[in-house]
This record gives C-alpha cells, structure tokens and sequence, in this order.
C-alpha cells in the first residue's frame, strides 16, 4: 500500500475519525511499529513535514531515518538506458533497491521544478521511488500533490465545523499574492480534498492563474474574490504560480492580501493555511493572530494525518 494522493484514501471520513481517535490516544498503537524503520528522504526543506511524520512514525512505535538528500545523497538519474558519463552518480534503480533493505516504509518529499510541465507532472522522483523499491512510499509533497497536508486539513475541518448549523459549511480557497513562484501542490491536493465533502467549496484567484482543468474540473471558480468571501465559513489561502504560462509570477497584486476588511464580508469565517506564511503579504498580521485563525491546529494535525496514514500502511503489509 502507497499513500501517493488524496485519492488513495479509500473513505475520507473513516480516515478522519481515526485520525481524531489517534489524536486523543497517540501511543495505543506503539506496537505496530515495533522493529520497524521509516526512512524520511528530503530532496526540499521541511519543518512540518519533517517533524510531525517523524514523531508520528515514533509514536507507532517505528525508528526513523532522516537524510536531506539534496544536501548528503548522490545526484540521482531517473531515466532509463541513459549513459551517465554527466553529473549524475547514481540511479534512483540502484537507490531505491538499497533504501528499501533498510526501511520497511520510505516517504519522500520532492517539490516541482516549475520549468518544465510535463516533467513535474510525470512525478519522476516520486515514481522512480515507486517504481523501483521494495517497500511502500509515502508522499510528503510532490510535484503535482500535498496529501499528507491535504488530510491535516480534513481533520481541522472536521474538528471545526460543529460551530456551523443547519448549512452546508461554504469554503473559499483564494489565491494571495506571494514575491516567488510556488507550485500548485497544496491547491491540488486541497481540492481533491474538498471536492468529496458534503460542503459548498468556492476557488478564488486573479485571471491567469487557473490551476489544472483536469483536477478543477467542475468547480465553481470565482474571479471576483470579494464575491467569493460572502458569507465563506472557511477561508483557505495559498499562493500558487500560473499552470497555463507554467511556473511565472504573472501578477503579484497587492489587492489579493488577506486582511481584517476581506475577512469581515465572510460569515466569521475561520483562516486556514498550510505555512509556511510571509506575513503581511499573504495575510495580514491582524488576520493570522486572531482568533479566527486556524493555522496552529492544522500544524498540529499534520502529526494524526501522518500517523493514520503510517497505522494504514503498517496494517496493510
């Protein structure tokens, strides 16, 4: 068993009440791990993921290997029949046999290049692992998809929303403006989250910065994002660089900022993002301190959507 995108969740909601049921008994399952090794290779920088799949690994009982594989592995080669007489010293064949006979589990965490498309869409890393180890993989952010945060997302959702009544909880995911071009893997996998709920789910972002047809699908995309935050429960905001001119900064429009005044239009919405933030760019200082803000507890859950998906794996090989 992979745990590769949201959809590898076979029931969304049984997930999440175990999840929650993990999070009020974290060691009931030390066992299950017992004996067992995951090893954590990082070709991006982390912090939550880092920290919250390490410590939900221990608290199933597993030793963890961590290597910042950018920084301390070999350059991998991904292609096939490639003469490697270049920069490359090693092949993610070679590599992922090897990982495998001293991990039981490996996740990997291998962000888009946001140069070539079709490149990060084929999830080369990812899938090299897939591919050629022994052993389940886990994705700890991808080029195309975040599911590991997508599920944190879904337990906060879940934890919140009995402050809602007799409605379907609307939620907005908007576009902020951000100075680098980041890659649409937090959106994606958000919207592949929200897109099984029983909710009214609203995405907002400038012209240009539509994210891929093929995940939108049927959607409601809202250009207007002052329209989009009318009468919003959740307010879910992340950057992303344009899909359609692949990787550019196309706008970085000020207007798009998070504020106290674009929080007052939504039904006393909750603000949800997955951080890190830039402060004062993305949201405002007075948005991300308040108490409407969300942002704590969903770092925190990253550690139960960790553990449910390692308890998963584990139960399953």
């Amino acid at each position: 068993m992979n745990y590769l995108s949201i959809k590898d969740i076979d029931s969304l909601e049984n997930w999440v009440e175990e999840a929650r049921n993990l999070k009020r008994y974290p060691l009931k399952y030390k066992q299950l791990g017992s004996d067992k090794t995951i090893g954590l290779l990082f070709f991006n920088p982390s912090l939550r993921t880092r920290l919250s799949t390490q410590k939900a690994a221990q608290q199933l009982g597993m030793n963890c290997m961590v290597m910042n594989f950018d920084k301390e592995g070999w350059a991998l080669e991904y292609g096939d029949g490639i003469v490697m007489d270049q920069g490359k010293s090693e092949h993610v064949k070679e590599a992922a046999q090897v990982i495998s006979q001293f991990c039981d589990i490996i996740a990997i965490r291998a962000f888009a290049g946001l140069v070539d498309k079709e490149l990060d869409r084929a999830e080369v890393v990812l899938n090299g692992f897939v591919k050629y180890a022994s052993v389940p993989v886990v994705n700890m952010e991808s080029s195309v998809g975040h599911p590991l945060q997508a599920l944190a997302d879904a337990i906060t959702l879940e934890e919140d929303r009995t402050r809602i009544k007799n409605k379907k909880p609307k939620v907005v995911l908007s576009w902020a403006p951000h100075p680098k071009a980041l890659p649409h893997a937090v959106a994606n996998s958000f919207i592949e989250m929200m897109q099984r709920q029983d909710v009214e789910f609203v995405i907002t972002h400038p012209e240009g910065y539509e994210l891929d047809p093929e995940i939108v699908r049927e959607t409601n995309v809202e250009y207007d994002q002052n329209k989009a935050f009318e009468e919003a429960d959740y307010i879910y905001t992340k950057n992303w660089s344009s899909f359609r001119d692949y990787g550019q900064v196309i706008s970085k429009d000020t207007s798009w900022t998070i504020d106290e005044e674009k929080m007052a239009l939504t039904n006393k919405a909750r603000f949800m993002h997955c951080l890190p933030v830039r402060r004062n760019v993305v949201v405002t200082d007075g948005v991300l301190d308040s108490e409407q803000s969300l942002v704590i507890q969903q770092a925190d859950n990253r550690t139960y959507a960790a553990q449910i998906v390692l308890k998963k794996i584990l139960e399953n090989t």
